[in-house]
């Protein structure tokens, strides 16, 4: 069955009360049905953020893309979301990484593990959360049961693995941390390597009851009718892709609104992708996108 869509937008700015009040009703005006909130510092803080979001709007739904599971301890993040989700009367989305920016740690004087280590962790931080906040003694306790739902984002085959586990919906970012590089580089993958790796995520979820709704987060939309244009200033940033395979890369809206809009149905079909995520700075570009697949 093809899941309809659903648009969120990833607001990556801090802004004041009033300032941020505007851009999410904004963002809601636009026809986005979530509105989220990165973990990394230097942008804003996700709860009271998502809190103020929920409040300025009505409609949205409101959620974590994703929370850096190191930078939190289980309980202390069972608290924060059971609350969040009460303030914003069951609206919110838990969205859980393992992180990948080593600086980030650092400058927080956390540690830094191993990549087979962050996902442990991140296991051990969705398994404790399952248990807290399904137990009837948690307090507080969340609008949503037995918890809001979670999305998890990930590359690797354990991640792959963990997210087709515990997830209701499983995130790709259409990029792969760097071999050897802590400080947050990632390297988008092909149209052919996302197949592998969303292929892969299928293996370890046959088993599933309910199949999740897969995410793909978007890291550019740019309306124009002169795609190659837009396109060869960017292959400086990705010297290992050709023009057409940059042009064919899922993560990036390039074109007309009805090109950009066939592109992301092409990508449901083919991938699986239904619900979509693009970054604060293309919100306003995305808005037709929205509008031209409204109810499909």
């Amino acid at each position: 069955m093809t899941r309809p869509f659903r648009f969120g937008v990833n607001m990556v700015t801090p802004a004041a009360g009033v300032e941020w009040g505007k851009k999410c009703r904004r963002a809601e005006e636009l026809g986005y049905d979530v509105i989220l909130v990165p973990d990394h510092l230097g942008a804003p803080a996700p709860f009271p953020a998502l809190v103020a979001a929920a409040e300025a709007t009505e409609r949205p739904r409101v959620g974590t893309f994703v929370l850096n599971t190191g930078f939190w301890n289980p309980a202390l993040l069972a608290r924060e979301v059971a609350t969040t989700d009460a303030l914003t009367g069951g609206r919110l989305e838990l969205g859980l990484g393992t992180g990948y920016v080593k600086t980030e740690h650092d400058v927080a004087g956390l540690p830094w593990g191993s990549p087979g280590e962050r996902v442990d962790h991140l296991r051990r931080t969705i398994e404790e959360l399952d248990e807290l906040l399904g137990s009837t003694e948690h307090r507080p306790q969340p609008s949503q049961k037995p918890r809001p739902p979670l999305l998890v984002g990930g590359n690797g085959d354990r991640m792959m693995k963990l997210t087709a586990e515990h997830a209701d919906i499983a995130a790709f970012t259409g990029a792969k941390a760097v071999p050897g590089d802590t400080s947050g580089a990632l390297r988008h993958l092909t149209a052919e390597e996302l197949d592998e790796r969303v292929a892969a995520y299928r293996r370890f979820a046959a088993d599933r009851t309910e199949p999740a709704e897969l995410n793909l987060l978007i890291q550019l939309v740019e309306v124009t009718d002169d795609r190659r244009g837009v396109v060869r200033p960017l292959l400086q940033h990705v010297p290992h892709l050709s023009e057409d395979t940059a042009l064919a890369l899922p993560i990036l809206l390039i074109g007309t609104v009805r090109q950009m809009a066939d592109q992301l149905r092409a990508q449901r079909e083919r991938y699986g992708f239904s619900y979509i995520t693009v970054l604060e700075p293309s919100f306003e570009a995305f808005g037709p996108v929205i509008e031209e697949l409204a109810g499909s």
